[in-house]
């Protein structure tokens, strides 16, 4: 969705990713889809990293977390990997954690359903509908986030939604 809307074609293989390169507003913006096994998708990372002499603070890190409800993200400049082997394998190549990331929420496998079949399936329904709104919301966060405007986007998308309060217990004073 990201690259649609910048205009960006993924159809260079480099650096063991699935690459487009485009300049907005006088940026060079890569965007990468790895081409490996998930857990070695820091490979990548770290290689086109240096093959662009990116900063830290240029990468912005966007996938799916099974940990996330279904259908909600969440924006971070920087933290953990969490449980999420992708993740760890790009922390750990390269060496630091201080770098936004936008985690799109697909939540646990439901019922007799196995987790890899959960992570690669195409959801349907109710829960494709919840998906794809999660995704415009998270390419528009990673959108802000590439244009720098970083306290914007958590200030817009890290509201959590407000639970219901239960209702008030008579007392017997109400009475």
């Amino acid at each position: 969705m990201l690259a649609d809307r910048l205009g960006i074609k993924l159809n260079t293989r480099e650096c063991s990713c699935l690459t487009g390169v485009k300049s907005v507003g006088g940026e060079k913006i890569v965007l990468a889809k790895p081409l490996t096994y998930m857990n070695l998708s820091g490979d990548g990372v770290k290689q086109l990293l240096g093959r662009y002499k990116a900063q830290p603070s240029d990468l912005v890190v966007v996938y799916d977390d099974i940990d996330i409800e279904k259908g909600t993200f969440r924006f971070r400049e920087r933290g953990s990997a969490g449980t999420h082997n992708g993740m760890r394998s790009v922390i750990y190549q390269l060496g630091f954690d201080d770098f936004p990331r936008v985690r799109l929420g697909i939540g646990h496998a439901d019922g007799q359903k196995g987790l890899i079949a959960h992570v690669l399936g195409a959801p349907e329904g109710e829960d494709r509908e919840k998906l794809i709104a999660a995704i415009k919301d998270a390419a528009d966060a990673a959108e802000m986030i590439v244009k720098g405007e970083i306290l914007e986007a958590q200030a817009r998308f890290n509201r959590r939604p407000k639970k219901p309060k239960p209702p008030k217990e008579e007392t017997k004073a109400d009475e």
